[in-house]
C-alpha cells in the first residue's frame, strides 16, 4: 500500500503529466512518458544483476549514420562507448575506413553494408538497423562472419499507416494538384472526380503490423477493408481476407503495399496487376521501391486506368538530402512521373515522425546493449536467437562464454570438452542455417582459467567468432 506522501507525488506527477497547471490543449511532451518517468522510483526486492563487461567500455568504438535518434546516441554514449555520429551515409571508401575499427554500427535506410563493405569490419559484433528494413545488409554474409543484426520491426507502424490514410484522402480530393496549382496563383475550384472515402473499398497487401493497424483506421472512416497475405491471419474488425492477389485487386478502390522487399515481391504490382484493377482506382506504396513496376504504373495513369499514386519508396533513393538529387540520372522514368497529374511523391518518410524515430532508437540501441553487454540475440534478423537469465551480482568468479560457429556435428562435444573442467551453471545454444550460437555461464573459473578457456575456444576449427564475458 502507498503512503500518503506517495499517493500525493503521484497525483501531482498526473497533474504535471497531463498538463492541467498550463494552458488548456497545450502541446506538451507524451502524458504517458511524462508521468511514467516522474513516478517516484523503487528500489526492486529482487537480487540486483550483474553487469558483465570483459573490456573497457571506452574501447567499445560505436559509428551511428544517417542521423539515428539522438536518444539512441544518449542511451550508447552514457554506457562510456566511444560513438561516432554522422548525420548523413558515407562514401563506400570512407566507410570501409570507419568500419574497420569499429565494434557495431549503426544506420538506417541508405548505407549498403555489401560484403565488399563488411569484409573490412575487423572487430564488427553487431548492427543496428535503426528503421523496418534490412535489405540494406548483406545478412547473409554478416552471419557467416559472426555479426548479429537487429532492427526495428514495429516501432513506426503508426507513423506509416497514418502517413497511407493521410494519402488516401489527398488522392481521393486530388489535393496534392490544387496544393501545387494555388502556389504558382491558379484558382481552381472543381469537385469533378473528387470523393469522400466513406464507404469505398481499401486493398492491403500484407496484413502485418503496419497493414492491420490502417485496416482499423480505415474502417474508423467508413471504410470496407480486404487484406492479401500469404499466410492465413486473423482479421481486425471486420475487414476480410481474400485468397487471391486478384480477388483484392477487381474489388478495391485503393490499394495499398506493404510488404518486404524480396525476389517474390519485385515487381509485385505490374501490368497485368494494373490491368486487373477497378478503372479510376488508386495505387499506394509506402514499403519498398522494388514492390510497384513504376514504368508500368506510368503508363497505367497516362491510359486513365489508374486515377491518381502515392509512392514515398523508389528502386534507387539518394544517399543524402538536397536539391536535384531526385532525377533521371536516379531512375531513368523520373521525369515521366513528376509530370502526371494526381501523383503524390514523398521521399521516403513513412516512418519519420518524432515518435517513431524515438521509439527505434530506443528499441535498437537497447538491442545493441544487451548484445554486446550480456550476448542476447533475442530478436536478430540473421541469428539464432539465443539468451541466458542475468547472473546476480554475488556470483564471482563466474563468466559468460558467447560462441559463434558453423552447424555442424560434432562442435557441441568439442566446447563441452574444453568446458568440463569447470561448472557450467547453465548453457543455452541454437542454430539458425549454417550458422550456431552458444552462450554458457561458467563457474568457480580465476583470471588464467578465462585465458585457457578463450585459447582452447578460439583453437576449435569450427569456430566464427569467440568472446568471453565476465
Amino acid at each position: 500500500m502507498s503512503y500518503p506522501q506517495e499517493i500525493q507525488n503521484i497525483q501531482n506527477s498526473f497533474k504535471t503529466a497531463m498538463n492541467l497547471s498550463g494552458s488548456p490543449g497545450e502541446v506538451s511532451t507524451s502524458p504517458t512518458d511524462s508521468f511514467m518517468n516522474s513516478l517516484p522510483h523503487r528500489t526492486s526486492v529482487s537480487k540486483q544483476t550483474k553487469a558483465l563487461k570483459p573490456f573497457s567500455t571506452g574501447d567499445i568504438k560505436i559509428l551511428l549514420l544517417e542521423n539515428v535518434n539522438k536518444g539512441a546516441v544518449d542511451i550508447l554514449t552514457n554506457q562510456g562507448y566511444q560513438v561516432e555520429f554522422h548525420k548523413t551515409s558515407l562514401p563506400d571508401d570512407e566507410l570501409i575506413e570507419k568500419i574497420k575499427d569499429v565494434h557495431a554500427i549503426g544506420i538506417r535506410s541508405k548505407t549498403k553494408l555489401t560484403e565488399k563493405i563488411l569484409k573490412h569490419a575487423k572487430n564488427l559484433v553487431v548492427i543496428g538497423c535503426f528503421c523496418i528494413g534490412t535489405n540494406q545488409v548483406d545478412l547473409e554474409y554478416a552471419a557467416k562472419i559472426g555479426v548479429a543484426v537487429f532492427n526495428s520491426p514495429f516501432s513506426n507502424s503508426r507513423s506509416v499507416a497514418e502517413l497511407v490514410i493521410a494519402e488516401i484522402i489527398s488522392l481521393a480530393r486530388q489535393l496534392g494538384d490544387r496544393s501545387i496549382e494555388l502556389h504558382t496563383g491558379t484558382w481552381n475550384k472543381v469537385s469533378s472526380k473528387c470523393w469522400e472515402v466513406r464507404g469505398k473499398t481499401l486493398g492491403i497487401i500484407g496484413y502485418g503490423h503496419i497493414g492491420s493497424q490502417l485496416s482499423v483506421l480505415a474502417e474508423a472512416m467508413g471504410m470496407h477493408v480486404l487484406y492479401y497475405d500469404i499466410i492465413t491471419i486473423m482479421a481486425l474488425g471486420t475487414a476480410k481476407q481474400v485468397s487471391t492477389l486478384d480477388e483484392l485487386l477487381n474489388k478495391s478502390d485503393f490499394v495499398t503495399c506493404h510488404v518486404p522487399a524480396t525476389p517474390e515481391t519485385k515487381n509485385l504490382l505490374s501490368i497485368p496487376q494494373f490491368a486487373a484493377m477497378k478503372d479510376g482506382s488508386y495505387v499506394i506504396n509506402a514499403s519498398r521501391g522494388t514492390v510497384v513496376d513504376i514504368p508500368a504504373l506510368v503508363q497505367a495513369i497516362k491510359l486513365g486506368k489508374i486515377a491518381g499514386a502515392a509512392l514515398d519508396v523508389y528502386p534507387n533513393e539518394p544517399a543524402k538530402n538536397g536539391a536535384g538529387l531526385y532525377c533521371d540520372q536516379l531512375n531513368p522514368w523520373t521525369s515521366e512521373l513528376v509530370s502526371l497529374p494526381n501523383v503524390i511523391l514523398t521521399p521516403h518518410i513513412g516512418g519519420s515522425t518524432e515518435e517513431a524515430q524515438r521509439a527505434i532508437g530506443v528499441e535498437v540501441s537497447h538491442a545493441l546493449l544487451k548484445y554486446i553487454n550480456e550476448g542476447s540475440s533475442i530478436g536478430a534478423v540473421n541469428f539464432p536467437e539465443v539468451s541466458l537469465r542475468a547472473l546476480d551480482l554475488d556470483q564471482e568468479n563466474t563468466v559468460r562464454v558467447l560462441y559463434i560457429h558453423k552447424n555442424v556435428p560434432g562442435v557441441l562435444k568439442t566446447v563441452n570438452n574444453i568446458l568440463s573442467d569447470h561448472n557450467i551453471e547453465k548453457q543455452y545454444s541454437d542454430s539458425n542455417g549454417d550458422i550456431a550460437y552458444l552462450i554458457a555461464d561458467i563457474c568457480d573459473v580465476n583470471q588464467s582459467d578465462i585465458k585457457d578457456i578463450y585459447d582452447k575456444l578460439n583453437a576449435t576449427p569450427y569456430r566464427i567468432s569467440i568472446r568471453v564475458l565476465y
